[in-house]
C-alpha cells in the first residue's frame, strides 16, 4: 500500500522544543545543491537510518517552511497515517551557521539536510502532515 502525502518538516521563526528557531532561506543552499528538487534526501521512520519508508517526491522552502510532499511505503505506517494516528514530522541535520539568540533561543541560519522522517512526537509541534491522497 502506497500512501501520498504533504506537510512540512520545518517551520520558520517558531522556536521548537529544544530551543531552536529555523529561519527563512535555512535551507536554500542544500536544496540547491541537491538540485532543488530533494529527491535524493531519504525519508524515514523516527530518524532510523535502515528504516527507509517511502521517497521524497519534493521538497521546497515557501514563506512557512520546509514543505514536502512524499509517498510512504510501509502499509502500518500508512494506515496510521491516513487513521490520523500518526502525523509528525521531522528532519535530520547539520549545523553550517547558527548563532544564539534571544531568550536562550539558537538560531539556525543555514543547515545541511540529511534525511526527513515521519515521527509520532516531532521536535517542533507543528511540522506535521496536513494532506493525505490514497
Amino acid at each position: 500500500m502506497s500512501l501520498r502525502f504533504a506537510g512540512y518538516a520545518a517551520i520558520f521563526d517558531r522556536p521548537d522544543r529544544g530551543g531552536d528557531v529555523i529561519r527563512v532561506g535555512a535551507f536554500k543552499r542544500a536544496l540547491e545543491s541537491l538540485g532543488g528538487q530533494g529527491r535524493d534526501v531519504p525519508l524515514l521512520w523516527q530518524h532510523q537510518r535502515g528504516r527507509v519508508i517511502g521517497r521524497i517526491e519534493t521538497l521546497e522552502e515557501d514563506a512557512r517552511g520546509l514543505r514536502v510532499i512524499a509517498t510512504l511505503d510501509d502499509a502500518k505506517l500508512a494506515a496510521a497515517l491516513e487513521s490520523g494516528a500518526l502525523g509528525g514530522l521531522s528532519f535530520g541535520y547539520r549545523v553550517r551557521d547558527g548563532r544564539p539568540g534571544k531568550r536562550s533561543l539558537r538560531e539556525l541560519i543555514d543547515l545541511d539536510l540529511v534525511e526527513v522522517s515521519l515521527v509520532t512526537i516531532p521536535m517542533q509541534p507543528l511540522a506535521r502532515v496536513h494532506a493525505v491522497a490514497g
